[in-house]
């Protein structure tokens, strides 16, 4: 798949623009602060319904504009398919070929991106909530039952941290909703659960022969999904709940004291292993590059497997943070097939052919101009 075309009103510092993209490399070229990851970044929202960059839709919005927009045609194996985001600050709306969708999981999906930045090269050494924050993202793309899991869980999390901040600080709880909460709680945790594990094993069959080569052959790559509370990959979904409804039962007391759930998903992480040894502690920053420019590309395999077409690349910024070695590897990976958007202040850097042979837009104080 890729964007032949891509229309903005109002978002960022975009007033009015319209551009034609090849199907193979463009480079978005330009001083900093002119406008190239916002660009960069409406092709992510187009793709996911939200920033990776803000949780607050209003900071997409051009200053003082009612809403804003994002239009692209995107060129797909079965035809063309026109998708539209419209923000505003009561909401967006969403539409997939001219249809207003109801919801947003059915919108998600219909274009597959793999967004490789600088905070990426801060996936292995980052916080825990940032690595849960790419196991969502990348597994709502392929699988839109994931998404809705996903959010009934943090629904159900919300009404059950509702009564435990009602009575917290209480010696005991005895209230039958939440009792029924609970019960839901863990059948959503589950589901939520089994999905990360399947697709972490499908990450690391494609991450590991991947890292291999980068490293040339010096490197394994293990990957491990942590269950914060000791549920194994093998177990059955009665195993697991049953083990959960154990640990719940268990931290109860911790619970009421702190007003909030404190066993599920939400409190999980994932963990890198470099020759057995643990990349966010031992690596060196050269291995823990690696091993996150080892995801990405495994990320557009599995894409390309599970949903049967390349997903588009957006390169922000990244290839000045990588060394040249790891830049040829990457650029190396991505001719052919794959649609890839890159933002730098200057190709002269870059010698590698893929480069030298792309579109170049030059952007400037939110604007395409000619050179």
């Amino acid at each position: 798949m890729y964007i032949e075309r891509l229309e903005l009103k109002d978002f960022r510092n975009y007033d009015s623009i319209e551009m034609n993209f090849s199907s193979k490399i463009n480079v978005l070229i330009g001083e900093n602060a002119q406008g190239k990851t916002n660009l960069m970044e409406s092709l992510y929202v187009l793709s996911m319904a939200k920033s990776h960059r803000t949780s607050n839709d209003k900071e997409l919005i051009r200053w003082e504009a009612d809403y804003g927009k994002i239009k692209g045609d995107i060129q797909k194996k079965y035809g063309h398919l026109p998708l539209e985001l419209i923000l505003s600050k009561k909401g967006k709306k969403a539409k997939v070929n001219h249809l207003e969708q109801t919801r947003l999981s059915d919108y998600i999906g219909q274009l597959n991106v793999v967004m490789f930045a600088p905070e990426d090269l801060y996936l292995v050494k980052g916080s825990p909530q940032v690595r849960r924050r790419f196991l969502d993202m990348e597994i709502g793309q392929i699988s839109p039952i994931y998404l809705h899991d996903l959010l009934h869980f943090q629904k159900i999390m919300k009404q059950r941290n509702h009564i435990l901040k009602q009575h917290q600080g209480k010696p005991m709880l005895n209230d039958v909703m939440f009792d029924v909460y609970t019960e839901q709680y863990i059948d959503a945790a589950v589901k939520v659960i089994q999905k990360r594990f399947h697709f972490m094993q499908l990450l690391q069959q494609w991450a590991e022969p991947i890292h291999y080569g980068i490293s040339r052959g010096l490197e394994k790559l293990r990957i491990s999904y942590n269950s914060s509370t000791g549920i194994q990959p093998e177990w059955t979904a009665n195993e697991m709940k049953n083990h959960l409804e154990k640990k719940i039962t268990d931290s109860q007391s911790r619970e009421l004291y702190r007003g909030v759930s404190l066993i599920g998903p939400h409190r999980d992480d994932l963990q890198f292993f470099v020759n057995d040894y643990d990349v966010q502690t031992y690596g060196s920053q050269g291995q823990q590059r690696t091993t996150a420019l080892s995801l990405k590309l495994a990320e557009i395999e599995l894409i390309k497997q599970e949903v049967g077409e390349s997903p588009v690349l957006l390169l922000d910024d990244v290839l000045s943070e990588l060394d040249d070695y790891r830049q040829s590897h990457l650029l190396n990976t991505i001719q052919g097939d794959v649609q890839t958007f890159v933002t730098t202040t200057s190709v002269e850097g870059i010698a590698h052919d893929t480069i030298q042979q792309a579109e170049l837009f030059h952007v400037e104080q939110g604007a395409i101009v000619d050179q």
